[in-house]
């Protein structure tokens, strides 16, 4: 067969790793002959932690420009709020029980559910009504249970697709089953994978949540502070949990913030407010003409 034009010049390197064969000799596992780019060992020594970021890096983009993913809108919140169904088995089984303190959490829980319904209906409202656009817009979630569970389940439910960045951690470490296969990553490096939170996001849907969901916040209202990261809507879901658990009146009162960093974030409480909150500061037009931006990344 004559060779064509487009034909690749060298080998590619799956090419090169099938191919390979280790000489009896070297076969052990003392022996340095083993490709670089297929030796396990090798990769994960400490010294090689630069090349280890990068791919954490360059995975995920790689897939999501394949995949078409331009434009998301990233869904934080807590991994222990359980959907309305599981706070009410749990609150059965706790009045059944008799323990006064079990039945005050559980009911606690069960309060705490509405958010997961939220964050489920806002997930499917963003999925159903941004297909019009000429840039979708994809829900991203940390991939976890909870709240990140509700906004991969209300995408999936419409029959969109979302974006699921887990992390290794203790716990937690299994993907919920509503992410789409193809955009289910996993990180090792904290750091890379709230990179890749804010890289193609158009805005920020933060519930209530602990630790993570405040840092997340956090990292996100000081990139925007102070200029290295572009405005986009950052919207708290309940202003009742949020300010009871964050004086912002406070801050500005005390001098550590100034009382326009106050605009950077918004209260909501439904996920049609948050939706109208997107309308408004981007101009949509949902009749397929106009363009949501996602940014310099």
């Amino acid at each position: 067969m004559a060779p064509r034009l487009t034909d690749p010049r060298f080998p590619s390197a799956e090419e090169e790793a099938a191919l390979q064969k280790t000489p009896s000799p070297y076969s052990g596992p003392e022996s340095s002959y083993q490709l670089a780019f297929t030796d396990h060992d090798f990769l994960l020594r400490r010294d090689l932690r630069p090349v280890r970021m990068q791919l954490e890096l360059l995975k995920p983009e790689l897939v999501q420009q394949e995949q078409g993913v331009q434009s998301t809108i990233v869904i934080f919140g807590s991994a222990r709020i359980p959907s309305p169904e599981q706070a009410q088995a749990q609150l059965e089984q706790a009045r059944a029980g008799g323990n006064e303190q079990a039945v005050r959490q559980a009911e606690t829980r069960h309060r705490m559910s509405g958010f997961y319904e939220e964050a489920r209906r806002f997930a499917a409202l963003v999925t159903e009504r941004s297909r019009e656009l000429t840039t979708p817009i994809y829900v991203c979630t940390g991939g976890g249970p909870g709240i990140m569970e509700a906004g991969n389940r209300g995408a999936h439910e419409v029959g969109g697709k979302s974006v699921g960045l887990n992390i290794v951690l203790p716990h937690e470490q299994e993907p919920n089953p509503y992410i789409t296969p193809e955009l289910c990553f996993q990180f090792h490096y904290f750091a890379l994978r709230k990179m890749h939170f804010l890289m193609r996001s158009v805005a920020l849907a933060c519930f209530p949540g602990g630790f993570g969901t405040l840092d997340e916040l956090f990292e996100t209202l000081t990139l925007t502070q102070t200029g290295k990261s572009r405005r986009r809507p950052i919207l708290l879901f309940g202003r009742e949990f949020w300010t009871r658990l964050i004086d912002f009146d406070w801050l500005v009162e005390s001098g550590m913030i100034h009382a326009d960093d106050l605009k950077l974030f918004r209260y909501v409480e439904t996920a049609e407010e948050a939706w109208d909150a997107l309308v408004q500061d981007y101009g949509l037009q949902l009749d397929g003409r106009t363009h949501v931006e996602s940014g310099g990344r």
